[in-house]
C-alpha cells in the first residue's frame, strides 16, 4: 500500500494528509482498507490541542435549529462534557444548562485554546486538519476500520473484500463509491476543532485503544461546534440522527432561553420541500478534481487543495483572516436544523467561505461591542449597528445570527450562524422557522462549502444514509446539547452526518481558491459569484431569495421519500465495479475460508485445494462454533452447488482420476473421498480422515512415502491431494445393478395435435430437426457424441418410430391403449444420428404431413411421458426426454386434468391451491422416472391455462426444466424455440446422478432445496443435472465446534456421463471457524444468502400463507442487521442505519426478491407463468438468481459499433431505475427471463434510422420487433442482445418498448429500485420500513 494512504498512526508521527504530495487524480489501490486502529483514551476536560496548521474552523453553512443553542458555545464551566474512553462519548452530567448574561460563553472546543502549546501557525499547504485529545478522528486517515467485531476487539486484517463489515453509515468498502481518477485521502478530516492532529506527547496516539470511529472527528467532543445545529433534532457528536427522532433532552431556546421541556418534540423538524438537503454528498457528476470522501466514510468539509495551494479562503480579505477555515467544526449536514440568516444575495458564498486565522490570535469571548467586526471562532452574534465582516469572515463556530437590522457585509456573510432563516431579503428574525422548499443550509450553497466529494452515478456514500434518514421521523431519543455522545460509529456505520446533503443544489465541492467554480457550483471563499438578480453574488439556487414559514413536522416527515435521495443509498452497480476493480483476475483457492469475488466479477479460478466458486459458494466463509450464533445472526450457513457448471477458458476442467480395478480411496467409516484434507499417519501407511477423525489402512497399491513435512511425495502428481476439484472413474461397484452403463439418449417427444400443428411448432421442429440433433453433447476426451435419439409423437395416443439404419423407410408403431403404456419396440428405436441420418431425414418429412389435417384437440401428456421411459428402461440406458407440449392434457387417459385457471387467487392465502399440483400422477410418474435415470424437460407451447403446477412436477423430480412459449407463433418464436433445444441438449450434463454432501464432525446438511427427489434424508437423486443448475443446502450445528479446527464440506455427485462412463466429481471446501460474530459478518456472501433464501421461500410458498412467507423474510432481514448493529458495530445513535460492509446490498436485494413475480405475482399475471417463474427461481446457479432479482439495464445509445470484426463490448449497466432513463435513451433490460429494448420519443431520428431502419421513433413498428440491418450499429445492438441470450443460457423473447406507450408499465414493473406497479415498495421506502423492523428489534 502506498504509504501516503496509510493511517498517519502507523508511522507513529502526526496525521499528514498527502494532500501536497499527490497529485488529484491518484487513487490508492482499492480494496485496501486501512488498518483498524483502536483509539486510547484521552484526559477529560482538556481544551484539544493543536500544534501547527489552520485553527480551527466554523461550521459556515450550517444553522443551529431554533429553540437550541450549541453547547459548543457553552462556557467551559457550564460543558460538563468529558471523555469517556470506553464509548467515545460525551457525558452530559446536568441536564440543562445555564447561561449567564443570556449568551452562551465560547466552549474550548470551539475556540482555539490559548495555551503555548497550542499557538496555530498560519495556514500551510495542508488542508485543515485536526485532532482534539477527547475523539477518535473520523476515520479522517486514520484508520478505517474494515471490519470491526464487538467493541474493543482487536484489528482486523482489512485486506479481505469482506473483511469489513461496514455499515451504509461510513462502512463503506474502501472500494467502494470512490470513483477512480479521484485522489482519495486528500481531504482534510471533517469537522474537528482544532489544528492538524497533534500527536502531543501527552495524548495517546489516536487510534490506539479504541477502534476509531466514522463518527465525530476528534476536535468536536464537546459539544456540537458553535455554530452547529444542537443535537435537538438531530444526533449527537458521533451519534448521527435519529431518523426523525422525537426530541427526548432538553433543547436550549436560542439566545439562551430556558431549556425545552425534554418530552416535547422539537419544533424544528426537516424542511419539507425540494431544496432540502437530501444529506449526502452531492449526486452531480462534475466533481472537481482531488476531493476525496475517504472511502466515504467521512464527510469533507473541506476540499483538499492542491499541491501548492495554500488552504482555501487564503486570498479573501485580511478582515476574514481572524477566521479559522470553515468546514471543520460544521455540524451534521442532514440534521434539518432551520436555516441561518441569509438574504438572497449571500447563499452562495456560504460554506464556501475560508477565512485563514491570524497566526496566534485568540477569540474575543463574550457578544462583540456595535461596530466590532465579528470574528473568531467564539464570536457571538453582532448587536445592532454592527458590522459583519467580508466574505467568509463570519464562519466562526461561534458566530451567532445577526440581529435584525445589522448589517451582514459581503456574500456570503453569515454562513451558518443564525438560528433563524430570513424573511425574503430581510436579515432573520428570531426563533423564524424556514419555509418548505428553503435549502436549510441557505439555499443550498453550503453543499458547496461542504466539500465532500459527490459520488458518482450508482455509487453511494454510506454515511448519508444516516445522513438522510436522520431527517425521517421514525421516532427516537433526540440529541441536546452537551449529551453525552455515545462512541461514535466505526468506521462505515453511518457517522455523524457531517455529510453535505445531496441534492438539486448539491454540485460537488468548490475547486481551490483561484479556479473558477465548476457549473453549476457556488463561488467559494474570496471568490464572487456572477451577479444575482439583486445586484449580490448570485446564490446556487440563482439568487432566489430564501422563503419563510413552515410545514409542522408531520408533513415534513411525509416527504422523507424524497428526502433519501436514492442515489446515496448502496448500489449494486458500484460494488460490482469496484469487486471487479479489486477481484478480477486470477482467484487462487488455497486459502481455507477465502471469500470468493462476486459471480458479477471475471476471475479466473487456479484451483489450489478448495473447489471453484462456480462450483460451490457458501453464504459464509467464518463457520460459527456453535448454533446459538447462527440463530443470533439469523445469517443461515447454506451451500449453492452448482455441480456440472462450466468453466472458462483460461481454467482446467476436473481432472478425471482413474484407479482402474482399486476405485476412488475413500474413508473406511463416514465414506469420504481422498481429498486434500486428509492427513497421512504411520510413514503414510494410513490416513486420518478430517471428516470424521478415523484412521483407514491405505490400499497398498496406492502407498507412497512421506517427505519431511508429513506429506506425500506424489501429491503434486495426485489431483485428489492438491486440488478441490476432481473426477474419479468410478467401478461397476457405483453402477445400476452392477453393470457398467451405456451412452444415455435423447428422446423427442412431440405433440401432434391440432393446436401443435397450426401455430407451426410441428413444421419447425421436423424441418430443424436435423441441425438440432448434430449438437448432441460430446464428452471430455471424445472427439463425437456417443448419444442416441429416439423420437415419438403423441395425441390422444402415442406413435413410436423405427428409425433403425437398415430400414428403407421408418416405421410408426401406434399405440391406443394409453391406460396401460407399454414400448411395442425394442430394435430400432434408439440410433445415433450418424447411422440413421437418411431414415431420421426421411421421418422429418413425412411427420408435418401425415398429421397436416387432424382435428384432434385433445391431447394426452402422461402417458406420452411414460412412453419415453418405458423406452429408456427398455433399452436400458439412461437419458433426456425432451416433451413438446401445447394444451392442457383433458384426454381421456392417465394424468387427465381440470382446467382450475384461477388468476384472482394468485397474491392471497388461497393461492396454494392453485400452486400445488391438483393431482398427485404425475409427482409418481417423476419418481418413477428418476429410479429410471429418465430426465424430463418440458417445451410448452401453450395459448392458453396449461397448468404448469401439476405437470412440471415431472421436471422438478427428475432435475429437468421447464421452457414456456405462450402465444407462440413459429415465424416470431421459433428461432427462440430452436436456440433453447439447442442449448439444452448441448449445455454439460450429468445423467442418472445422485449427490451427497459430507460434512466434518459438529455441522451437517438438512435442507435441500433444488429439482432433484430425495428417498432418504442424505441423497438428492437427479436424474440429470445441467451446467446451469444449481441445488441449495443448509448445514446445522448438531455440536459445538472448537476454533482452533476448520470446518470441512465435500459433496460427491455420482453420474454417467455423455459418453456413458459412471464418474464421481468431488467438489471440496475448506472454512474457518469463528467465536466472534464480526468474522461472521465479515465473511458472508450475499448473492449466496439471497439464491438460498430465494429457493426456499419459493418451496414455503406452496404450504404457507404468502404473507407469512415475505414477513419471516423481512424479519429475518431486520435480525441479520439488528445483530450486526447490536454486537459488532460501535454504539451510535438509534437513527443510523448500520449495514455490514459485505451486506450493504441486502435490503435492496431482499426488496427485490420480495416483489419479484416468483413470491409476489398477483393477477396481472397469469397462473402459469406464476408456476414457471417459481420453477426457474428454484432451480438457479447464483449468477442467474442475482440477474433475476435486479434485472441489468444496459444503455444502448452511446454505444460504439466495434471496427472492423471485433467483439462487441455489453455497456456497462445502470442502476435498474426510471430515474436514470432519459427521453434520448434507448435500453436495453434483462432478467434472464424476459428482455425488453425501450426507446424514447426524443431519440435522435438518425440512430433510429440505423437501428430500426424507421425515420423515426414514433414510426418504429413495435411488433416486427428488431430488424435485420446491414449497418454497424444494427449489427452490434444484436450481437449484444445475441451475447445476452447466450449468459443467460435461455432465448428471451425481446419486446420493443416505446416511451409513454402501452407496454411502458410492463417494463417498469422490472425497474426493481422503483415503486412497484402493485404499490410494492421502492428501494428507499424498503430501507425506511426495514430501519424500523430493526429499531424495534433493538429496543
Amino acid at each position: 500500500m502506498n504509504p501516503q494512504y496509510l493511517p498517519p498512526q502507523q508511522f507513529g508521527g502526526p496525521q499528514v494528509y498527502p494532500s501536497s504530495r499527490s497529485s488529484p487524480g491518484t487513487l490508492p489501490q482499492s480494496g485496501q482498507n486501512f488498518q483498524n486502529i483502536p483509539l486510547g483514551p484521552s484526559k477529560p476536560g482538556l481544551p484539544p490541542m493543536s500544534v501547527g496548521g489552520p485553527p480551527p474552523t466554523s461550521n459556515a453553512g450550517q444553522f443551529p435549529p431554533p429553540r437550541s443553542i450549541p453547547s459548543g458555545q457553552l462556557p467551559p464551566s457550564q460543558d460538563p462534557t468529558s471523555f469517556n474512553s470506553e464509548n467515545a462519548s460525551l457525558n452530559f452530567t446536568n441536564g440543562a444548562q445555564q447561561f449567564q448574561n443570556g449568551f452562551p460563553a465560547v466552549s474550548q472546543a470551539s475556540r482555539p485554546p490559548l495555551m503555548p502549546g497550542n499557538l496555530q501557525r498560519p495556514p500551510s499547504n495542508q488542508p485543515p486538519v485536526s485532532h482534539s485529545e477527547s475523539m477518535p478522528p473520523q476515520n479522517q486517515l486514520g484508520p478505517l476500520l474494515t471490519s470491526q467485531g464487538p467493541t474493543g476487539m482487536p484489528p482486523q486484517n482489512s485486506q479481505l473484500r469482506d473483511s469489513s463489515p461496514h455499515s451504509v453509515q461510513n462502512q463503506q468498502h474502501p472500494n467502494v463509491s470512490t470513483p477512480s481518477g479521484v485522489p482519495q485521502h486528500h481531504a482534510p478530516p471533517t469537522s474537528q476543532s482544532q489544528g492538524p492532529p497533534s500527536m502531543d506527547k501527552t495524548q495517546s496516539p489516536q487510534g490506539q485503544n479504541r477502534p476509531p470511529s466514522a463518527g465525530l472527528p476528534a476536535g468536536q467532543i464537546q459539544g456540537p461546534p458553535v455554530g452547529q445545529p444542537p443535537y435537538g433534532n438531530q444526533s449527537k457528536p458521533g451519534d448521527p440522527p435519529q431518523l426523525g427522532q422525537n426530541a427526548k433532552g432538553p433543547t436550549q431556546q436560542p439566545f439562551g432561553g430556558p431549556p425545552v421541556n425534554q418530552n416535547e418534540p422539537s419544533l424544528t423538524g426537516p424542511p419539507t420541500g425540494q431544496n432540502h438537503p437530501t444529506n449526502g454528498p452531492p449526486t452531480s457528476q462534475n466533481q472537481p478534481f482531488g476531493v476525496y470522501n475517504q472511502n466515504q466514510n467521512q464527510p469533507m468539509q473541506q476540499a483538499p487543495m492542491g499541491p501548492n495551494q495554500p488552504p482555501m479562503g487564503q486570498n479573501i480579505p485580511p478582515m476574514g483572516q481572524n477566521l479559522p477555515p470553515m468546514g471543520q467544526n460544521q455540524p451534521p449536514m442532514n440534521q434539518f436544523s432551520p436555516p441561518g440568516p441569509l438574504n438572497a444575495m449571500s447563499g452562495s458564498m456560504q460554506g464556501s467561505m475560508v477565512g485563514a486565522p491570524k497566526p496566534f490570535q485568540p477569540p474575543v469571548p463574550g457578544p462583540p461591542m456595535p461596530g466590532q467586526l465579528i470574528q473568531g471562532p467564539g464570536s457571538m452574534p453582532p448587536m445592532p449597528g454592527q458590522q459583519m465582516q467580508a466574505p467568509g469572515s463570519m464562519q466562526g463556530p461561534g458566530s451567532m445570527p445577526p440581529m435584525p437590522g445589522q448589517h451582514m457585509q459581503g456574500p456570503g456573510s453569515v454562513p451558518g450562524q443564525g438560528h433563524m432563516p430570513p424573511m425574503q431579503g430581510q436579515p432573520p428574525m428570531p426563533g423564524q422557522p424556514s419555509m418548505p422548499g428553503q435549502s436549510q443550509y441557505g439555499q443550498g450553497s453550503v453543499q458547496r462549502g461542504q466539500q465532500m466529494r459527490p459520488p458518482m452515478p450508482g455509487q453511494y456514500n454510506p454515511s448519508q444514509i444516516t445522513n438522510q434518514m436522520q431527517g425521517m421521523s421514525l421516532g427516537g431519543q433526540q440529541r441536546y446539547p452537551g449529551m453525552q455522545a455515545t462512541k461514535p460509529p466505526i468506521n462505515g456505520e453511518m457517522g455523524p452526518p457531517h455529510m453535505p446533503p445531496a441534492g438539486a443544489q448539491s454540485r460537488g465541492p468548490p475547486p481551490g481558491p483561484g479556479y473558477p467554480p465548476m457549473p453549476g457550483q457556488g463561488p467559494m471563499g474570496g471568490q464572487q459569484g456572477p451577479p444575482g438578480p439583486m445586484g449580490g453574488p448570485q446564490g446556487p439556487m440563482g439568487g432566489y431569495p430564501p422563503q419563510q414559514g413552515g410545514y409542522m413536522q408531520q408533513q415534513q416527515q411525509q416527504q422523507q421519500a424524497r428526502r433519501l435521495d436514492p442515489d446515496q443509498m448502496p448500489s449494486p452497480i458500484q460494488v460490482t465495479q469496484d469487486d471487479q476493480q479489486t477481484r478480477s483476475g486470477v482467484f487462487v483457492t488455497n486459502q481455507t475460508g477465502l471469500v470468493p469475488p462476486l459471480v458479477t466479477t471475471n476471475f479466473v479460478v487456479q484451483d489450489q485445494g478448495n473447489a471453484s466458486p462456480r462450483f460451490i459458494r457458501s453464504t459464509m466463509y467464518n463457520i460459527p462454533i456453535n448454533q446459538d450464533i447462527i440463530k443470533q445472526t439469523a445469517v443461515p450457513f447454506s451451500l449453492v452447488i452448482s455441480p456440472m457448471a462450466r468453466t472458462i477458458e483460461d481454467e482446467y476442467p476436473p481432472p478425471i482420476v482413474n484407479f482402474g480395478e482399486l476405485g476412488p480411496v475413500r474413508c473406511v467409516r463416514c465414506k469420504a473421498y481422498m481429498c486434500p484434507y486428509m492427513q497421512f499417519i504411520d510413514s503414510g501407511r494410513r490416513f486420518q480422515c478430517l471428516f470424521c477423525k478415523a484412521t483407514t489402512d491405505l490400499p497398498t497399491e496406492y502407498f507412497q512415502h512421506l517427505d519431511h513435512t508429513g506429506q506425500r511425495i506424489d501429491r503434486f502428481e495426485r489431483p485428489e491431494l492438491i486440488l478441490g476439484a476432481y473426477e474419479f472413474v468410478a467401478t461397476a461397484d457405483y453402477c445400476r445393478n452392477n453393470v457398467l452403463p451405456k451412452p444415455p439418449a435423447v428422446i423427442f417427444i412431440i405433440d401432434v395435435s391440432y393446436n401443435s400443428v397450426k401455430s407451426g411448432l410441428v413444421h419447425l421442429l421436423c424441418s430443424q430437426m436435423k441441425e438440432i440433433i448434430q449438437n448432441l453433447p460430446v464428452d471430455q476426451g471424445h472427439e463425437k457424441s456417443n448419444m442416441k435419439v429416439g423420437f415419438i409423437t403423441y395425441n390422444s395416443s402415442v406413435h413410436f418410430y423405427n428409425i433403425k439404419g437398415t430400414l428403407a423407410a421408418p416405421q410408426m408403431l401406434v399405440v391406443g391403449d394409453v391406460q396401460e403404456m407399454f414400448m411395442p419396440l425394442l430394435d430400432g428405436f434408439l440410433s445415433t444420428p450418424e447411422e440413421s441420418e437418411a431414415i431420421i431425414d426421411a421421418l422429418m418429412e413425412q411427420i408435418p404431413s401425415m398429421f397436416a389435417d387432424t382435428r384432434e384437440t385433445e391431447t394426452v401428456l402422461l402417458p406420452a411421458i411414460q412412453a419415453g421411459l418405458e423406452a429408456l428402461k427398455a433399452s436400458e440406458c439412461a437419458g433426456k426426454l425432451l416433451v413438446f407440449h401445447t394444451t392442457l392434457p383433458t384426454a381421456e387417459a392417465p394424468g387427465k386434468l381440470k382446467n382450475r385457471d384461477d388468476r384472482k387467487l394468485l397474491g392471497t392465502d388461497k393461492e396454494k391451491t392453485i400452486l400445488t399440483p391438483q393431482t398427485q400422477a404425475y409427482n409418481q410418474l417423476g419418481q418413477d422416472c428418476v429410479a429410471a435415470g429418465c430426465s424430463v424437460d418440458l417445451f410448452v407451447v401453450n395459448n392458453s391455462y396449461i397448468d404448469v403446477a401439476t405437470v412440471g412436477q415431472v421436471s422438478r423430480l427428475t432435475g429437468g426444466e421447464v421452457f414456456k412459449y405462450t402465444y407462440f407463433q413459429a415465424d416470431l418464436d421459433g428461432d427462440r424455440l430452436v436456440n433453447d433445444v439447442v442449448m439444452d441438449i448441448n449445455r454439460p450434463i450429468a445423467f442418472d446422478a445422485i449427490m451427497r454432501v459430507r460434512t466434518s464432525t459438529g455441522v451437517r446438511p438438512t435442507d435441500f432445496y433444488g429439482h432433484f427427489y430425495m428417498s432418504n434424508t442424505t441423497d438428492m437423486e437427479l436424474a440429470a443435472i445441467d451446467c446451469d443448475k444449481a441445488v441449495g443446502i443448509e448445514i446445522k450445528h448438531d455440536d459445538k465446534l472448537t476454533e482452533e479446527e476448520n470446518v470441512y464440506v465435500q459433496a460427491a455427485l455420482l453420474y454417467t456421463s455423455c459418453s456413458g462412463q459412471r464418474r464421481l466429481r468431488i467438489l471440496n471446501l475448506s472454512f474457518k471457524s469463528c467465536s466472534q460474530m464480526a468474522d461472521l459478518y465479515r465473511s458472508c456472501e450475499l448473492d449466496t444468502l439471497i439464491n438460498y433464501i430465494s429457493k426456499q421461500a419459493v418451496y414455503k410458498l406452496l404450504d404457507s400463507n404468502p404473507k407469512a412467507v415475505k414477513e419471516a423474510i423481512v424479519s429475518r432481514s431486520a435480525q441479520i442487521l439488528a445483530a450486526y448493529r447490536k454486537n459488532c458495530a460501535s454504539p451510535s445513535s438509534a437513527g443510523q442505519l448500520i449495514l455490514p460492509e459485505c451486506m450493504k446490498l441486502l435490503p435492496l436485494y431482499v426488496n427485490c426478491l420480495l416483489r419479484s413475480d416468483a413470491l409476489s405475482g398477483g393477477s396481472d399475471m397469469t397462473v402459469d407463468d406464476r408456476s414457471f417463474v417459481m420453477m426457474a427461481v428454484m432451480t438457479m446457479d447464483v449468477p442467474s438468481s442475482l440477474n433475476y432479482f435486479y434485472p441489468r439495464l444496459m444503455p444502448l445509445h452511446d454505444l460504439e459499433p466495434p471496427t472492423g470484426d471485433g467483439p462487441v463490448t455489453i455497456p456497462a449497466p445502470i442502476r435498474c431505475t426510471y430515474e436514470k432513463i432519459g427521453d434520448q435513451g434507448v435500453y436495453l433490460l434483462e432478467n434472464g427471463i424476459h428482455m425488453f429494448l425501450w426507446f424514447g420519443l426524443g431519440v435522435n431520428p438518425e440512430f433510429i434510422q440505423k437501428l430500426f431502419g424507421a425515420p423515426s421513433a414514433i414510426q418504429v413498428n413495435l411488433e416486427a420487433g428488431l430488424p435485420e440491418l446491414e449497418n454497424p450499429l444494427n449489427i452490434a445492438v444484436r450481437s449484444i442482445i445475441e451475447e445476452v441470450r447466450i449468459q443467460r443460457h435461455r432465448c428471451m423473447r425481446l419486446t420493443l418498448v416505446r416511451q409513454r406507450e402501452k407496454l411502458e408499465p410492463v417494463f417498469k414493473h422490472f425497474l426493481a429500485e422503483d415503486r412497484g406497479t402493485d404499490g410494492s415498495p421502492s428501494y428507499v421506502d424498503f430501507l425506511c420500513h426495514l430501519h424500523k423492523e430493526i429499531r424495534a428489534l433493538l429496543s
